[in-house]
């Protein structure tokens, strides 16, 4: 596409940013949801907090399958069928009336989403040229992913207020409009040559398991202590599916993960500085909502409400961020963000029993503003340099580490907390106001965490432009070289 970009390169971008919107509000709304839901349905906890981990077991366990899926079997039928999929199963939702039909709706709802999503950003990565025009882009889709999430809180809320059910069914009236957009504007792409050499069935089978026991395993720690050994037992089986998963990808003649990726400084630096950052952005946010709703008794509407000013980032990080970017370069951009963050969630440690709204409004700018900052060039850093063939395979990894960074960060907070009141008593609210300043150090210690992982980026950077520099250099002396010994050799002669 050209640069500029026309018309159908910003429809086709729209679109597409419309599906990281619709997935990020679709996960916020059930959020808010659930307790509506619980009661309604006579839900018991544990079948209720089913229904979240549903859909992050299955979104963690097959991402890194998706992104794979998409180079191999065509993006555009990956993000067609799949987003038909989410739109079936997130109407069936809507038509429960028992928990565990809730829990499978959402459980195929996230793997459609683990499929969708990957397939949407290597759409990007191949749509657009590499450079400015193909940084604007995903600077623009993860503003939009952050601001679905944001704008999701308070649509569920009201949601909520009409009718729970509603949460399920808005999120089939946005996919339906997408998908007949998606028909239109998306690119046809040649079958890839994958589909005639036959499919890595035992490098899919063993990369499925591994991941849906690590999901399960994590979603388990907020349980504390409480029947560890089924966590530990179902986080050693994944340690071994995953061992298995290598030794096949050595040995296959077609492996469907080339392990050479991982080799990619740049791309693993990055994956692993989205997975502390965003634990720690939904730590921090899941925290402060219990806080809010729990502690100071504010309603599901007046909480999201209170969090929108979080969803700044849809608006910074296509117009603030770019510059930033041009100017400074992705890796200091990103130690930006993580610093901000420091800052953001530092702020909140002392936070009292009566703060006021415009005590925790900094913070809550702050935190929006080191979304902005992070997550966009973050996701520029896990796809530069990827050859168009295994752009899916960076998205995999990518969203497989966003996903599993939330579900640390939530189920630590969750067991840090529940520790903390444990050996507090519970019933005190000054106690449970110390359980909750104790849970907030976890996501100050991931960013904390991560902006010493950006630090190293800012030096890798700067040792790859002294490499290249010399390269060129030595370059340029061997060019300015040839015609001197050319004319020495003529001279002689």
């Amino acid at each position: 596409m050209g640069n500029p970009m026309d018309r159908r390169a910003w429809a086709l971008l729209l679109v597409l940013c419309g599906t990281i919107f619709l997935e990020g509000a679709d996960i916020a709304m059930m959020a808010v949801a659930i307790p509506s839901i619980r009661s309604d349905l006579g839900l018991a906890t544990g079948t209720a907090a089913w229904v979240l981990s549903g859909y992050v077991l299955g979104y963690a366990g097959f991402t890194l399958l998706g992104g794979r899926a998409a180079d191999l079997l065509g993006r555009r039928r990956m993000f067609l069928t799949w987003l038909t999929v989410f739109l079936v199963f997130s109407g069936l939702g809507g038509f429960a009336t028992e928990g565990w039909m809730l829990v499978v709706a959402r459980f195929v709802t996230g793997v459609a989403a683990a499929f969708m999503t990957p397939a949407a950003l290597s759409l990007i990565t191949t749509s657009y040229e590499q450079g400015p025009q193909r940084e604007k882009a995903l600077l623009v889709f993860a503003g939009t992913g952050a601001g679905g999430f944001s704008l999701g809180l308070v649509i569920g809320g009201l949601l909520t207020e009409l009718d729970w059910r509603w949460v399920f069914f808005a999120p089939v009236l946005l996919a339906g409009a997408l998908l007949l957009a998606a028909v239109r504007v998306v690119p046809r792409q040649e079958a890839p040559p994958f589909t005639r050499r036959g499919f890595d069935l035992p490098g899919a089978i063993t990369a499925a398991g591994a991941m849906l026991l690590a999901a399960y395993a994590v979603v388990r720690l907020e349980h504390g202590l409480h029947d560890w050994p089924l966590t530990l037992a179902a986080g050693l089986v994944a340690l071994l599916l995953l061992a298995a998963f290598l030794a096949v990808e050595r040995r296959s003649a077609a492996p469907l993960v080339r392990l050479g990726i991982l080799r990619t400084g740049s791309v693993v630096r990055a994956d692993l500085g989205a997975l502390l950052f965003l634990g720690a952005f939904f730590g921090f946010q899941f925290v402060v909502t219990l806080y809010l709703q729990e502690l100071r008794g504010w309603s599901a509407v007046q909480t999201a409400i209170a969090l929108v000013i979080m969803g700044c980032d849809a608006v910074l990080a296509p117009t603030l961020t770019p510059w930033l970017v041009t100017r400074f370069g992705n890796a200091r951009v990103i130690v930006g963000g993580f610093a901000l963050a420091v800052v953001a969630y530092g702020l909140f440690l002392p936070v009292g029993m009566d703060w006021p709204y415009l005590a925790m409004l900094p913070t809550l700018f702050v935190a929006g503003l080191a979304f902005a900052l992070a997550y966009g060039p973050l996701t520029i850093m896990a796809t530069e340099g990827v050859v168009d063939a295994e752009q899916g395979l960076a998205g995999g990894l990518l969203h497989t580490a966003t996903q599993f960074g939330s579900a640390i960060g939530i189920s630590a907070v969750t067991a840090v907390y529940g520790l903390a009141a444990g050996e507090a008593g519970g019933s005190d609210p000054d106690a449970t106001l110390s359980a909750f300043r104790t849970a907030l150090t976890v996501p100050v210690g991931m960013v904390l965490l991560g902006l010493v992982l950006s630090l190293l980026n800012v030096r890798a950077a700067r040792r790859a432009v002294r490499s290249a520099s010399q390269v060129s250099s030595v370059s340029a002396s061997q060019t300015s070289a040839k015609p001197a010994q050319r004319s020495g050799g003529m001279a002689s002669r």
